[in-house]
């Protein structure tokens, strides 16, 4: 939920190491059962009977935890030496200034977006909030095109395509009184309307911030924790102000922690974990595969939801689940294979040779070599026999290296 940043490097190798590539698969699998947790628990502790807690002081809360625990980490890596910490931060928030000011924009739309969330799940049952909020990849899609330059196949603007439908249907179910919720607690009151516009705005928000903040992680050498402590600055200062504008009052006269239970920081910490998470996969895979990541979740949220909130599931509401989920399937089909010749156009790409000549042309960021790296040996010089021999000879060792590791 809450945005974080990427672990250091630039641009991502053409071809993915090995340990990348197990990294970016348990942190998406991870996140699908944070995300689905998260809701689940936020959905019941705001409706739960008696004193609700403000809104506005967990995003606060949350986003102080994440910062702590990343300053702490950054501290680790430097080995306990206080004297590097401290010249550290300084140098990377305080003389690269400019640097850190470009976190103020992503930081600013990741607690507006926080703080809708908790809007949203407090007027929606938890399945009909996760099929909707799903409209974030759609529009994380269209500005990864339209600010990375990212190209998308038919079938993969197909499946948004099935996925807006999707959610178009469960809106449909919803008005005509599916999906019921219990434990809607004394006196918690819920709009049904208020939760879709603050679904909707969240889902737009989210869009643009996470690749605005893609470009900045992918573009830069700054380590995860430090870009999080970034963000965590910016984030805490505005979540605080947008806790003084809108609950102010109420907060100074019945206190910060009002209504707070275990539950509560459980949710809490939760939410720190999740920025965390999505820092992790937002890196090593993209923002597109982490909002497809987090659809998973939505089996998870609907099938908790029928035990623990009374969730009415009727045909309807499988349909329209069921089209963004094979959505999701249709989106992670791998394009069709590339021809021998990008094959070794990405060995050599990997290896750093520098500009291709015209007869291996480049790969994209994915590499073909990175889905395909369980071919073995045979297979793989089946497609290199086909070019001529002295690529053949260029390329033997590089080949032959790669699939070592």
């Amino acid at each position: 939920m809450a945005a974080a940043g990427g672990p250091g490097g630039g641009v991502d190798s053409p071809v993915a190491t090995a340990g990348n590539r197990q990294l970016k698969y348990i942190s998406l699998a991870v996140l699908v059962v944070q995300n689905a947790s998260l809701i689940l628990s936020i959905r019941y502790v705001r409706t739960l009977p008696g004193d609700r807690f403000f809104a506005t002081t967990a995003v606060v809360m949350a986003e102080i935890l994440k910062g702590i625990t990343c300053l702490l980490l950054i501290f680790i890596q430097k080995q306990g030496n206080l004297r590097q910490f401290g010249a550290s931060l300084y140098d990377s928030i305080l003389v690269q200034y400019m640097d850190t000011l470009k976190l103020a924009v992503p930081s600013l739309i990741y607690t507006l977006q926080n703080n809708l969330q908790y809007v949203a799940i407090s007027n929606l049952p938890a399945a009909t909030f996760q099929v909707t909020y799903q409209l974030k990849i759609l529009t994380t899609a269209v500005f990864s095109v339209l600010m990375l330059r990212k190209s998308l196949s038919r079938l993969q603007w197909l499946s948004l395509l099935l996925l807006f439908a999707g959610v178009a249907i469960v809106q449909v179910e919803q008005q005509q009184g599916g999906g019921k919720p219990a434990h809607k607690g004394q006196g918690t009151q819920q709009s049904y309307m208020v939760g879709l516009v603050a679904v909707v705005v969240s889902c737009l928000s989210s869009g643009f911030a996470g690749v605005y903040f893609e470009k900045i992680l992918k573009g830069s050498t700054a380590s995860v924790w430090l870009r999080n402590v970034q963000l965590g600055i910016f984030g805490t200062l505005l979540g605080l102000l947008g806790l003084w504008s809108t609950e102010g009052a109420a907060v100074a006269q019945h206190g910060f922690f009002f209504g707070y239970t275990p539950l509560v920081w459980g949710v809490i910490l939760n939410q720190a974990f999740g920025g965390l998470l999505v820092a992790v996969v937002v890196k090593y895979a993209d923002n597109i595969l982490k909002g497809f990541a987090t659809s998973f979740s939505i089996v998870v949220s609907t099938v908790a939801s029928i035990y623990l909130f009374d969730f009415h599931l009727n045909l309807l509401f499988a349909l329209g689940a069921g089209l963004v989920i094979g959505a999701v399937y249709l989106y992670s089909l791998p394009k069709g294979p590339l021809s021998s010749r990008s094959l070794v156009g990405a060995a050599i790409q990997q290896q750093g040779h520098g500009a291709q000549s015209k007869e291996l042309p480049s790969v994209t960021t994915d590499g073909f070599l990175s889905k395909n790296s369980k071919l073995d040996g045979r297979r793989r010089w089946r497609l290199v026999r086909r070019l001529l021999p002295a690529e053949v000879t260029q390329v033997k060792l590089l080949l032959q290296g790669n699939s070592a590791s």
